[in-house]
């Protein structure tokens, strides 16, 4: 086998082997050669290259998002380390393990006017759950800090950094290696099964007779069916589930801000909660939240195994455990309490699905009724991946198919790295994908088309408003030229001639006839990925969505 003749490169990669680290993203550079040269010519690595760093970390965090390992990414020194930084900040909100590598400079060549050399130690210290800055030479020092990264993305769930300094010559080979790193093998850490001092918890639980459940960002079947049923068949439970949560229920309620955007105060009051659990990440829904900050649950239940936000200003115990293991213990020691609170909310929920429905049916072609085509289009048993700001918004308002597992980059809530997410995760998974993303977020990640492992039956449904057709719902929008340029990006892009420079198949729509026609092309497309680019009304899509919840009422 070919190694590089850098010892501390050695040991780098023979480490991340040891520790059964698989996918490996590098992008090209001269600084880091070693780890290149070393990385690419051993089988017990997957590695693929990707020129731009800022699509290669997101890539790989869709890798890691679906095969729930650490994916490490390799990069030269300077600024290609910065382009890292959107997608680590997304993986440590998220939980999402990441290994970046970033080759350097010797210490000695920092700050005194040399190229392509930045303060590279630490730089993600506030959004990394470890940082490695190694020595030139290898060494056990080294090695256990290498050791502890990889152990700490694994445990932590979360983005780390390994900074190694290399002195030229870079390219130099050998076929033996020079080192026998040191390898640990920690014990894994265990979560307990059962809930500590649980007799409050069990007294509030069986005296409460409005428990609200809420649901976040959730991997799918981390909940046994058993659970499931005994929460649905409680009168005192409602359970509020977002879409990229992946439980699913018919009692439960799957499309919060339909439920509770005409609520009134009088509304709100009979539906606060006495008791709020949460479990899961990041919560799209803004209403959800300004209800529960201004209506304070007594008890704010919070179940994870590593943090615990306090997003309501309402926390009042944080449960270090498995939600399922929560729980199967806490439900194995209660009892149904005799209430009218699930029967209450789910009255009003189910006459808000017929308004709902009834409303669908009315509309004419706009941004709501394509995401309600789109997503009744969806192939059963496949992976939506969904853009932020507008889109990830209008799914929540539409029901998804049981089968399909749902993901979004909901951690710090950016369109920056969204296409690349999806095109990474279609990589990590067997499943069929399908990325839907509106045309500002697809146009700012557009370099993650550069990309030759995209898979032939990866589909792209863009919604383009000619905007960024979110600002338009929110409050403050006034039709003038500062609004229109600042705010929401007017522009007359398509993606016609990236689709055509990539390789990709490329749809239109611009009426439901065409829309359906594009739907049954793209799907029947499976020599090459696909674009369908839809073409809604930029003017007119905020006011049917903004009268959508009138009409609930």
């Amino acid at each position: 086998m070919i190694y590089p003749k850098i010892a501390l490169a050695q040991s780098i990669i023979e480490i991340l082997s040891a520790k059964g680290i698989v996918n490996i993203i590098i992008s090209p550079g001269s600084r880091n050669a070693p780890l290149t040269i070393g990385f690419a010519q051993n089988p017990n690595f997957n590695c693929y290259s990707i020129a731009d760093e800022r699509c290669a970390a997101f890539f790989a965090l869709g890798i890691a998002q679906q095969t729930k390992q650490p994916t490490a990414i390799v990069c030269t020194s300077g600024s290609a380390l910065l382009n890292y930084y959107p997608a680590l900040a997304e993986a440590f909100y998220s939980q999402i393990p990441l290994i970046v590598i970033s080759a350097d400079r010797p210490q000695s060549k920092i700050d005194i006017g040399d190229g392509q050399t930045i303060r590279q130690e630490n730089v993600f210290a506030n959004h990394s759950v470890f940082n490695a800055n190694l020595t030139e030479e290898a060494s056990e020092e080294n090695d256990l800090k290498i050791n502890l990264a990889i152990e700490t993305a694994i445990l932590k769930k979360g983005p780390v950094h390994i900074n190694a300094p290399f002195e030229e010559p870079l390219y130099e080979t050998t076929e033996e290696l020079s080192v026998q790193p040191k390898i640990t093998n920690p014990k894994p850490e265990a979560f307990p099964l059962i809930i500590e001092n649980n007799e409050e918890v069990i007294s509030v639980w069986n005296t409460a007779k409005r428990k609200l459940i809420l649901v976040g960002v959730n991997e799918a079947n981390t909940i046994d069916k058993e659970i499931i049923e005994n929460l649905a068949s409680d009168p005192s439970v409602v359970v509020l589930t977002e879409t990229t949560s992946n439980l699913h229920h018919e009692s439960f309620i799957n499309s919060i801000d339909t439920l509770i955007t005409p609520f009134d105060d009088f509304d709100f009051k009979k539906f606060n909660p006495e008791v709020l659990v949460t479990f899961g990440g990041m919560v799209v829904s803004k209403r959800i939240k300004g209800f529960l900050r201004k209506y304070k649950p007594k008890h704010h239940w919070h179940i994870d195994t590593l943090r615990a936000y306090d997003t309501f200003g309402a926390l009042t115990k944080h449960f270090e455990m498995q939600p399922n293991d929560f729980f199967k213990d806490l439900l194995s020691k209660t009892s149904f309490v005799k209430s009218n609170y699930f029967n209450n909310v789910n009255t009003v929920y189910q006459t808000r699905l017929e308004r709902r429905k009834d409303y669908l049916n009315k509309i004419k072609f706009s941004d709501f009724k394509v995401f309600e085509k789109v997503i009744k289009s969806l192939p059963k048993n496949s992976m939506l991946q969904i853009s932020n700001s507008s889109a990830i918004r209008y799914a929540q308002l539409i029901d998804i198919d049981n089968s399909i597992e749902v993901f979004c980059n909901r951690g710090t809530s950016g369109i920056d790295g969204s296409t690349s997410t999806a095109i990474g995760a279609a990589v990590g998974s067997e499943k069929q994908t399908i990325f839907v993303t509106g045309d500002i977020s697809f146009l700012y990640d557009s370099n993650a088309l550069w990309n030759s492992y995209i898979p032939k039956n990866f589909k792209i449904i863009l919604v383009n408003n000619g905007g960024g057709g979110i600002f338009r719902i929110l409050p403050g929008h006034q039709e003038r030229p500062v609004f229109n340029t600042y705010f929401e990006t007017s522009h007359k892009l398509t993606a016609e001639h990236l689709a055509k420079m990539y390789g990709l198949n490329y749809f239109t729509a611009h009426d439901v006839p065409s829309l359906e026609n594009g739907i049954n092309s793209l799907y029947d497309s499976n020599e090459a990925p696909c674009i369908l680019e839809i073409f809604t009304p930029t003017t007119e899509n905020d006011l049917i969505l903004k009268q959508y919840f009138k009409y609930l009422i």
